[in-house]
């Protein structure tokens, strides 16, 4: 029985990032599909348009200079963030290229924090620091498992047996060698 917990112990500790992963996965390819077909993101002076939002939060961002920055080609730089967005939510779900998708990712966080929600009060309420401290352990830890890059590490050799696996096989040969097999990483 106590083999048994283990064994879904490591699995847990193995799989605690997907959860995180999909969620910022989806939300990241959502913001970029949905600025790609907004009828209003790429026009000028539409309510919700990238240059209104831009003009909006000027005097009370952190950094103004990467809005002005912004603003010198808001369309080239409207299609830059959705297509990022895009490409980082697209690699956080499919586990490519896990750690630069995840700092795609807080960086993306960490400008629009420093831009457009930094003026929000208090702190906590604004959207963007909490993405980019969601970001971090994607950045530290990559996409572990349930991803093509475990999957081409795997492929060349260099994958490591996973946790679970290992206690599996521990708890076999505890129990005169026995093996149950263990959910797939």
């Amino acid at each position: 029985m106590r083999d048994r917990i283990d064994l879904w112990r490591n699995t847990a500790r193995r799989h605690a990032l997907l959860p995180l992963r999909i969620f910022l996965g989806v939300t990241f390819v959502y913001a970029g599909l949905d600025k790609l077909t907004s009828d209003s993101f790429f026009t000028d002076s539409a309510n919700g348009s990238l240059v209104q939002i831009l003009h909006g939060s000027h005097d009370s961002a952190a950094i103004p200079g990467l809005i002005d920055l912004a603003l010198k080609a808001p369309h080239p730089f409207g299609y830059a963030i959705a297509l990022g967005e895009l490409a980082v939510g697209l690699g956080t779900l499919f586990g490519l290229l896990g750690r630069v998708a995840a700092a795609g990712g807080a960086a993306i966080s960490l400008s629009l924090w420093l831009t457009v929600s930094w003026s929000t009060t208090p702190y906590y309420y604004g959207n963007d620091l909490a993405y980019l401290m969601a970001w971090l352990p994607l950045v530290l830890a990559g996409a572990p498992s349930f991803s093509v890059d475990w999957w081409l590490r795997a492929r060349r050799g260099g994958a490591e047996v996973p946790p679970a696996r290992t206690a599996a096989a521990t708890g076999a040969a505890a129990s005169g060698g026995r093996v149950r097999s263990a959910p797939p990483a």
